[in-house]
């Protein structure tokens, strides 16, 4: 199994994340590009100490960004993950 610190990169916290955190028991984090669901589960499992009981993906192309010139740059890739945890299971985010 690969380290759980190179598969979670950190807990994205926004309006919709923290409204599906209340009413659903989901939460958002941003997981590297190479992880699939099965490796997203168990590194949940193992740095937080929570039951999963689901991990939905989705990966988001970088958008491009015009720079002070012409030029355009580009944010880099990057995958969302909503995982849904066991009922009475919570992650306290700081």
């Amino acid at each position: 199994m690969k380290d759980p610190f190179d598969i979670i990169k950190t807990v994205r916290v926004t309006e919709k994340g923290t409204i599906l955190g209340q009413k659903y028991n989901q939460y958002v984090l941003e997981v590297a590009p190479f992880a699939n669901k099965v490796e997203v589960r168990q590194a949940v499992e193992k740095l937080f100490g929570k039951k999963v009981l689901r991990v939905n993906t989705q990966n988001y192309a970088g958008k491009m960004r015009r720079e002070r010139t012409a030029r355009y740059g580009r944010r880099p890739d990057w995958k969302k993950a909503v995982v849904t945890l066991k009922a009475g299971d919570k992650i306290e985010i700081v």
